[in-house]
């Protein structure tokens, strides 16, 4: 046989397509001829030109590098996202803030004013207390269902661009928090509105939302994956975060249902502390108390132990509601304030780290 699919010698390349003997073979052409490796293996070609696979993925602390070098890019996606997400409804971005208050509203009206579990609060703290939960809540919740869809919901992003694919959940996360922070606002105005001072305890915002954003990340992270490789993750993860809004006391006062007489929790000491040091449980109290001065003032563990006023309290709740800062708390501030940090770390060094070592895959679905 001859020309370009003839055999003219054992294993070698002739020509484009075709084998030819090496003793035919010019100068040089023992390492590359017509632009085709012959005898150099590929890997020890890529080393000697410094090529890496472009898929591989980076060792970790090179991938927090790389996401660090974007971070600009991560905000402006985010706050590109965020403009664009009600600019087709006439309110527009008032859409942000109406949402969660119209979620507050419709909580009120069920559990404060139908089922009636503002018994045992002070005139006027209960609405400022069911809309910080919600609005808090409301922050995780939307951070881990929307990160349940990014990576199936950015495949073409992420098939025409490289980058660290922890950018997209990380990006969806900041505009959840973008959201929370107009949210916020209107909340500012209903605890003003409601009697509660401005104090200095509102400065404790800050750290609890910076680590309940850290929380976040790393359940975003974790979600993402899972996403990722199983699309009912998505279809089921609404279940489950609304089954756990009724844990960690949005809508009622887990502290009532642990030491009142009457309270669900009474008898079961190992349940109510589990639910008191829920992540979301954990935030929602931390807020509460940095925002919400009538909210320290009925707190169990304010004032020194009282056994007498203590049982007053446990007996007729709704009565001497303030009398429950008497008591022995589940889980003191010091204690919330631990478990707040434990979970912001723990779910994002193991978030991170699940996250990135299934870097490879995600767009090949």
């Amino acid at each position: 046989m001859s020309g370009n699919g003839s055999l003219s010698g054992p294993g070698r390349l002739s020509g484009p397509g075709s084998l030819g003997d090496a003793s035919t073979q010019p100068a040089g052409a023992a390492t590359v001829r017509q632009g085709l490796l012959v005898d150099e293996p590929l890997a020890q070609y890529a080393t000697r030109h410094g090529l890496k696979p472009s898929a591989a993925r980076p060792p970790l602390f090179s991938y927090i590098a790389q996401i660090w070098q974007r971070r600009h890019f991560v905000v402006g996606f985010a706050t590109a996202r965020n403009v664009a997400m009600y600019t087709e409804a006439r309110l527009g971005q008032l859409w942000q803030v109406l949402t969660p208050l119209l979620n507050a509203g419709v909580y009120f009206l069920i559990f404060g004013v139908l089922l009636g579990t503002n018994r045992g609060f002070p005139a006027g703290l209960f609405l400022p207390f069911l809309v910080t939960g919600v609005f808090v809540f409301n922050y995780t919740q939307r951070s881990i269902l929307v990160a349940s869809r990014v990576m199936h919901d950015s495949l073409p992003l992420i098939r025409a661009l490289h980058f660290p694919r922890a950018c997209l959940p990380l990006g969806y996360v900041i505009i959840e928090l973008q959201q929370l922070l107009l949210s916020f606002a209107v909340l500012f105005l209903i605890v003003l509105g409601t009697g509660e001072p401005f104090t200095w305890y509102w400065l404790l915002i800050l750290p609890v939302l910076a680590l309940q954003t850290l929380f976040n990340v790393g359940a975003s992270l974790i979600v993402a994956r899972w996403g990722a490789g199983f699309d009912d993750v998505s279809q089921l993860l609404p279940f489950l975060v609304r089954t756990w809004m009724y844990t960690p006391g949005v809508l009622f006062s887990l502290q009532a249902l642990s030491l009142t007489a009457l309270g669900a929790l009474r008898s079961h000491p190992t349940i109510a502390y589990l639910l008191q040091i829920n992540p979301a449980a954990v935030y929602i109290t931390l807020i509460r108390y940095a925002l919400l001065a009538n909210e320290r003032a009925i707190t169990a563990g304010t004032k020194p132990y009282n056994y007498r006023l203590c049982q007053i309290y446990r007996v007729f709740p709704v009565r001497n509601p303030y009398n429950v800062a008497y008591c022995h708390p589940i889980v003191t501030d010091t204690g919330l304030w631990l478990w707040g940090v434990g979970w912001a770390v723990l779910a994002l060094v193991i978030g991170f780290i699940f996250f990135w070592r299934a870097e490879v895959r995600y767009g090949r679905g």
